[in-house]
């Protein structure tokens, strides 16, 4: 499925997409990598490869418009396919304050349908967040200098929802354990 995904971005042109530390395809392999050096399973490392084919809150070009779900979900399985609309989803100022409450709902940007997701998808979706920022922090000094503290306070939230892997690249990364300051 993985070379599946990676074709369908070539195709969609995501390796001719300016993002930081490269291309837009660039990030999503050192977003599949990162999920895959924490163990996650391959759905979710599926997701992470595909995470920015709706677009994003914080990345609006869309690989695929919404109504053409089932082609990616053709190509990764309808349980990526699935994490990687939620991630898209994300209407991150109404759903990150309280993301790590069982309870609390989740945004969804496209419907404005707000959710209760179950611990698994939240879950997968903390450590698919954490993937994501920790890769452009890595990479971009000053996305690190500019957002790194409010990614680390976020991430302590989350911290509940994060593997002990994530969770610790969050720390090293952001500058908040005793690897602080290295890059991954």
């Amino acid at each position: 499925m993985t070379r599946a995904a990676l074709q369908l971005l070539r195709d969609l042109g995501a390796a001719g997409i300016d993002h930081p530390g490269g291309t837009l395809l660039a990030h999503l392999r050192r977003v599949e990598q990162r999920l895959a050096a924490w163990g996650a399973r391959p759905a979710l490392r599926l997701a992470g490869l595909c995470h920015a084919f709706y677009g994003t809150d914080g990345f609006p070009t869309a690989l695929l418009p919404l109504s053409r779900r089932a082609e990616l979900a053709a190509v990764i399985g309808t349980e990526a396919e699935a994490l990687a609309y939620l991630y898209g989803s994300c209407d991150r100022k109404a759903t990150y304050p309280a993301l790590q409450d069982t309870d609390a709902p989740f945004h969804d940007r496209f419907t404005g349908r707000a959710v209760v997701p179950g611990a698994g998808p939240r879950r997968d979706f903390a450590e698919l967040t954490a993937a994501n920022e920790l890769d452009l922090a890595a990479v971009d000094p000053s996305f690190r200098d500019r957002w790194g503290a409010g990614l680390l306070a976020l991430f302590t939230r989350f911290r509940p929802l994060l593997s002990p892997p994530a969770w610790e690249s969050c720390r090293s990364v952001l500058g908040g354990g005793a690897a602080a300051g290295s890059a991954q």
